[in-house]
C-alpha cells in the first residue's frame, strides 16, 4: 500500500510538471486505468498543453512516416519479387501482348468507319518502346513507315525542340522522326504529379497505309477473345 501511495505521488508530482500519461508511465509502472484515476482533476498550464500538443503532432508525424517508409519497402519487396515471376518472353508473347496493348490503346475499325490506319496514343514510354518492338518484330513495320506525333497542352509551356528531345531520349528513337508537335489550346485540370520537366505530354505512332494492318489486329483481338471463352 506505501508502494502505491509513493507511486501515486510520483505520478501527481510529474502530471504537474506538464508530462503526458505516456511519459509518466515510462517513470511509473503503472496501468493506464490507475493513472487516469489518479490524475483526472489535476489541470495543466496552457503553456503545458501546447507542449504536449505539440509532442503529439511530432510522434504522428513520425508514426506516419514510419508507416509510409514500411509501405515502401513492403512495395518495393512485392515489386521485386513479381518482376521475377515473368520469364522469357519469346515472340508468341510478345505478339499477344502487342495486340492487347493495341487494343487498350490505339484506333479501331469501326462499322461507319472501315478504314482506320494504325495509331496508338500514350504517354507511357515504356510501353511505347513495347509497342515499337511488337511493330518491328512481330508485324514487320519499318521504321520508315512510322509517323511520329507529339501532343500537349500549352499549359506546360515546353519548346518544340524540348519536347523532341523529351521522347527521343525516352523512346531511342532520332528526333529527326519527330516531325509534328501540336499544342492543345484548351485549358487542362489535371492531379498528374509530373507537371513538370518530366511531363512531355502524349505521342501518337502512325503507321502509313496500314488500313488492312488495323483489320488484322481486329481479327487478332477477336480471337484473343474467342480462346478466352468471351464471346
Amino acid at each position: 500500500m506505501k508502494a502505491k501511495t509513493s507511486q501515486k505521488n510520483k505520478a501527481i508530482k510529474l502530471r504537474k510538471q506538464g508530462y503526458s500519461y505516456s511519459e509518466i508511465q515510462k517513470k511509473v509502472q503503472v496501468s493506464q486505468s490507475s493513472l487516469s484515476l489518479w490524475l483526472n482533476t489535476i489541470k495543466l498550464s496552457n503553456k503545458q498543453k501546447d507542449r504536449l500538443t505539440r509532442k503529439g503532432d511530432k510522434a504522428r508525424k513520425l508514426g506516419s512516416a514510419s508507416l509510409k517508409k514500411s509501405r515502401i519497402l513492403k512495395t518495393r519487396d512485392i515489386i521485386k519479387k513479381s518482376s521475377s515471376e515473368i520469364k522469357n518472353i519469346n515472340k508468341e508473347n510478345l505478339m499477344l501482348i502487342g495486340t492487347i496493348l493495341y487494343w487498350a490503346e490505339g484506333s479501331k475499325q469501326k462499322e461507319h468507319n472501315p478504314s482506320k490506319e494504325v495509331i496508338f496514343t500514350n504517354s507511357d514510354p515504356k510501353m511505347i518502346r513495347i509497342y515499337l518492338r511488337w511493330l518491328k518484330e512481330c508485324l514487320g513495320v519499318s521504321g520508315d513507315r512510322l509517323v511520329f506525333e507529339i501532343y500537349i497542352h500549352r499549359t506546360y509551356k515546353r519548346s518544340k525542340e524540348d519536347l523532341k528531345l523529351h521522347w527521343s531520349t525516352l523512346t531511342g528513337i532520332p528526333i529527326s522522326n519527330f516531325e509534328k508537335v501540336y499544342f492543345k489550346k484548351n485549358k487542362v485540370l489535371s492531379y498528374r504529379k509530373n507537371r513538370g520537366s518530366e511531363y512531355g505530354g502524349v505521342l501518337r505512332i502512325k503507321v502509313r497505309k496500314s488500313t488492312d494492318l488495323n483489320r488484322k489486329i481486329t481479327g487478332w483481338v477477336q480471337g484473343i477473345c474467342l480462346q478466352s471463352g468471351v464471346v
